[in-house]
């Protein structure tokens, strides 16, 4: 009875895999001095596949379902092991499982900054990061360039591999695109799918399928994001001119509220800076005449005050008579109840 009982454990009758824990991809079922038996039964469960391999030759590849292992079942195993007897006796064989399912939250990036060709701000360094998700799609393939005879080969164990490869399809990516580096960083998803078209090939040479490939993030060196912050700066503040009399206004009810000297002090201040947006404005107003056009000549420059913060360089009126615009900073009679120049109400 015990002698029967040893050989009667030396032939498998059924077939099948559950995995025990996250990240195995392929497994290889223990056949150590056991036999598969003529009319076993093999179970491949959903986001699972199963491959025989007869004398280190892959042979015939199993899908999800219930299958009764026999010359029908196992054509290209029949084929290469030239049964005569309709395989009626037990055979040995390894038979390898692969899981299927989606590997979900797989993360990359970039680990040194890659450098590309950016045509508005020549070469650039930029990192990138974010994440993706493929699965097993061919286990054939899989199997002879990727698994090959390894009893257990899990996630991890690829992971260098797709990272590296992702790295080499961005720079590709980059190379053909003309697209400037503020249009990439705006448009994240057509970039990550751009991406996407030239790694899928890599991935399905090692029988992968890629589901989904997101960039969540591109960044620049912060020398350069602070060069970009600058010239978003300068697009902000636009007229120059324009600019520097706002900010003189601006300036108006600070002076007024100083008594004395200090209100002195800063009304020099204040009229030197007017003076010099004057001679700027009128400079460039008179770079844009045409070349055949008369010249009228420099408009008359404000009085200003004198660096010592007595009587203005123009005696034309007394600083004690005038006052300054709150719209355009151009000195005014204090009496006006508009200003001559921009014509804005004055309080």
């Amino acid at each position: 009875m015990a002698l029967k009982d040893f050989l009667k454990k030396q032939f498998i009758d059924v077939i099948h895999w559950t995995e025990p824990e996250d990240g195995i991809l392929a497994w290889r079922y223990p056949m150590q001095d056991m036999e598969i038996q003529n009319n076993a039964q093999l179970t491949v469960r959903e986001s699972q596949m199963a491959l025989f391999v007869n004398e280190g030759r892959a042979a015939d590849a199993f899908g999800p379902g219930l299958y009764t292992l026999n010359t029908h079942t196992l054509p290209l195993m029949t084929n290469l092991m030239n049964w005569d007897k309709l395989f009626q006796s037990p055979f040995k064989s390894d038979v390898y499982f692969f899981s299927t399912r989606m590997q979900v939250n797989q993360k990359w990036g970039t680990q040194q900054p890659i450098t590309i060709r950016d045509r508005e701000f020549g070469a650039v360094r930029l990192r990138a990061f974010g994440i993706y998700s493929w699965h097993i799609s061919d286990a054939r393939a899989f199997h002879l360039k990727v698994s090959g005879t390894r009893e257990l080969y899990k996630v991890g164990d690829l992971e260098g591999q797709l990272r590296s490869t992702i790295v080499g399809r961005m720079t590709d990516t980059f190379a053909e695109s003309t697209i400037p580096f503020l249009d990439m960083a705006a448009n994240q998803v057509e970039l990550g799918q751009k991406i996407a078209e030239h790694l899928r090939p890599a991935l399905a040479e090692l029988g992968l399928t890629l589901d989904s490939f997101v960039v969540e993030n591109l960044s620049l060196p912060e020398e350069l994001q602070k060069r970009i912050d600058e010239r978003i700066g300068m697009a902000m503040v636009g007229d120059m001119g324009r600019y520097t009399q706002f900010q003189v206004a601006q300036s108006m009810p600070i002076a007024a509220a100083n008594e004395g000297g200090g209100a002195a002090g800063i009304g020099v201040g204040l009229g030197a800076g007017v003076g010099m947006g004057q001679v700027m404005m009128q400079a460039m107003q008179q770079a844009t005449h045409s070349p055949g056009a008369p010249s009228a000549g420099p408009a008359p420059v404000a009085p200003v005050a004198a660096a010592g913060g007595g009587a203005p360089v123009s005696s034309a009126a007394p600083a004690g008579e005038t006052k300054f615009c709150l719209e355009c900073g151009q000195r005014i009679p204090r009496p006006a109840k508009f200003c001559p120049e921009c014509g804005k109400p004055q309080g």
